[in-house]
């Protein structure tokens, strides 16, 4: 029997979640990264969880579950790439996993044509430990760093003095 694989499911458009919760009453482990964002209304502020990753979300499956999957309201279809469903490295579910349960301000963003450049890893603070490509450092410490098999990234308030190269 094959091993559960972590896929990138897309999902209607602000159904992130709720794609996530008829996933779960289906038995089936799903993932959205979350992020607080502070929303104003005229009468009041307030903090909400948006998706880090708009119109994503994340399912760890089988391959004999691609049906069920598809077969819930609200996904659209799966993430290819070569020509089937792109895997996705646990090590990058992790990662957001990880970046999204730490105090760090985080927005993602499309990387388009970016070139890949270092492997890089954090080597201090509550991000520690954490490896991902370096991408670009752009200005107010910020730090971009590559989700594998996505055309997305994560955009890091952390100094580039808390990274090292990697050597692979």
């Amino acid at each position: 029997m094959d091993q559960p694989q972590w896929y990138a499911v897309y999902t209607k458009s602000r159904f992130e979640k709720r794609l996530a919760t008829l996933l779960g009453d289906k038995q089936i482990e799903a993932y959205v990264p979350l992020r607080k964002v502070l929303r104003q209304w005229s009468d009041r502020k307030k903090l909400v969880d948006e998706p880090l990753i708009r119109s994503y979300c994340f399912v760890h499956i089988t391959p004999d579950r691609y049906d069920d999957v598809l077969h819930t309201p609200g996904a659209v279809r799966f993430v290819f790439f070569g020509g089937k469903p792109a895997t996705i490295p646990a090590r990058q579910i992790d990662t957001l996993k990880a970046v999204t349960g730490s105090n760090v301000e985080v927005d993602a963003i499309s990387l388009g044509g970016l070139r890949p450049g270092r492997q890089v890893r954090v080597i201090a603070g509550p991000l520690s430990g954490i490896t991902g490509e370096l991408l670009r450092v752009g200005t107010a410490n910020k730090v971009v760093i590559r989700i594998e098999h996505l055309a997305q990234g994560l955009i890091l308030s952390i100094s580039p003095l808390l990274l090292e190269a990697v050597s692979m």
